[in-house]
């Protein structure tokens, strides 16, 4: 019986001794007695240079590109250039087929000489009325002496008169048959005119120098060409020595670009071989894609529609110059609708306080934000964690950094400058040397609050983690 109970209290005394040393060991590493530390990464406040960029994708197009449509409509009987040709201005591009349009001119001058004749016939009408009004005037006058005389009666005296009446409205009347003449005359010439400038529409020519950037037609094919509206677009001109990249920028950068910006092209076809190009911005648009009105289109529009404006960047040619020396083997370098990137530079400062972009995040008015001009700093170089002021609190969400205070998250309130992809400008809040918490970003832009404990990071605990799922 006694061996039993020595048993029992050997056992209860091992299990008291494994009690004791685990709390020990579980104070000695922090596991109790200690808050919990929330495990963050750190960087430093630099002086660094940045460049702030606004990047969009778009197209390469031609500066200038001219669209050719007929004015009148027929058959291809003539089509003297093929996609990809260079051509000058004046050059004869093609023809349209003119055996309706040469009847036309011939109907039209027919129509001319018609109206000419009728002009003669109506001069000689006014020559016919003017001989017998001078005889109706004849008659007038000696009919009225004989009736003073009293030879003749009152009846015939008035039938003199009645004829002398007749003739110079009979005269009136023919004048203005010539001039109804000389106006149809007018009309049948503008109609010649008209005829004879169709004919001469069925031959095209060029219209400026440039390459046949597209072939839209065979021989043989029938076109529609209107004066009133565009027909068929049966090719294009363009210069492809000039080109230019069209991108779509959203509204929340728009602002930020201006004339003259200069930006950094890279076209898809050359990105193998690491060509960058440089550009210039030399057109903005004023108004969203889509917005032909301020009504209807623009009423159109949700919400959650992505508003964007059109920028045109020009390639800059000494940035391509060695290409374009090798023209005439390969053809010109860059090709109407190649995909392009760009990164247009709205901003350039040297040695401006910064810190990651992760580092900076928005908290609401109501969150503890400490003024950064009443804090104290400790012989150590960290900052005192009492703060000696509360900031005022106001409607706008504040953009804030958190600093390693000793191992604590002291939020401080920032003013932040341009930004480029990876760096943010600090103009106010932070000195350099400071050590700031720059992520992970979860933790920065929620969880993190003012005052919380804060630990390195392991860089290497996430890997070994991801290992050991994978395994």
């Amino acid at each position: 019986m006694k061996k039993k109970s020595s048993r029992i209290w050997w056992i209860l005394g091992g299990l008291v001794v494994l009690l004791v040393g685990g709390l020990v060991a579980a104070k000695q590493t922090g596991m109790i007695g200690k808050p919990k530390s929330t495990e963050v990464d750190f960087a430093t406040v630099k002086q660094l240079d940045i460049t702030e960029r606004v990047s969009a994708s778009g197209r390469v197009q031609p500066q200038v590109e001219v669209k050719i449509s007929p004015d009148v409509s027929g058959e291809i009987i003539g089509l003297y250039v093929n996609e990809g040709d260079p051509v000058k201005a004046g050059q004869l591009l093609c023809r349209i087929r003119p055996d309706n349009y040469e009847s036309l001119l011939a109907r039209a001058r027919a129509a001319v000489n018609q109206s000419r004749a009728q002009l003669e016939q109506s001069k000689a009408s006014v020559a016919q009325s003017s001989a017998r009004l001078i005889r109706a005037k004849s008659d007038y006058e000696r009919n009225r002496k004989l009736f003073a005389d009293k030879v003749i009666s009152a009846a015939d005296l008035e039938t003199s008169e009645a004829n002398f009446n007749v003739a110079k409205q009979e005269v009136e009347a023919a004048n203005a048959n010539v001039r109804a003449s000389q106006f149809n005359i007018q009309s049948a010439e503008a109609s010649l005119r008209d005829a004879n400038e169709n004919l001469r529409k069925t031959t095209i020519y060029c219209p400026v120098n440039g390459t046949v950037s597209k072939l839209n037609i065979e021989l043989g094919e029938r076109v529609v060409g209107t004066s009133q509206m565009a027909g068929t677009e049966i090719m294009r001109i363009a210069n492809l020595q000039n080109m230019e990249v069209r991108v779509n920028v959203n509204e929340n950068d728009i602002v930020r670009v201006n004339l003259g910006d200069t930006a950094d092209i890279e076209v898809d076809s050359y990105t193998t071989a690491g060509r960058k190009f440089k550009g210039v911005v030399y057109e903005i648009a004023n108004t969203a894609n889509g917005l032909t009105s301020s009504s209807g289109a623009a009423a159109s529009l949700s919400a959650d529609a992505v508003t964007e404006f059109e920028i045109k960047v020009k390639i800059l040619n000494n940035s391509y110059a060695d290409l374009l020396a090798e023209k005439d083997k390969k053809g010109y370098p860059f090709k109407p609708g190649m995909t392009a990137s760009v990164e247009i530079i709205t901003d350039r400062k040297s040695g401006v306080l910064a810190v990651p972009i992760a580092a900076v995040t928005t908290r609401a008015a109501d969150s503890t934000a400490i003024d950064t001009e009443k804090l104290a700093d400790n012989s150590n170089g960290t900052v005192d964690e009492k703060p000696a002021t509360q900031i005022d609190k106001k409607d706008k969400p504040k953009e804030i950094v958190f600093v390693n205070a000793g191992g604590k998250a002291i939020q401080r309130e920032v003013k932040t400058g341009i930004s480029d992809f990876e760096n943010i400008e600090i103009i106010s809040g932070l000195k350099p040397g400071e050590q700031i918490i720059s992520g992970p970003f979860i933790a920065v832009s929620k969880k993190l609050k003012n005052g919380e404990l804060v630990v390195k990071r392991d860089p290497n605990k996430n890997k070994k983690k991801e290992e050991e799922k994978e395994q």
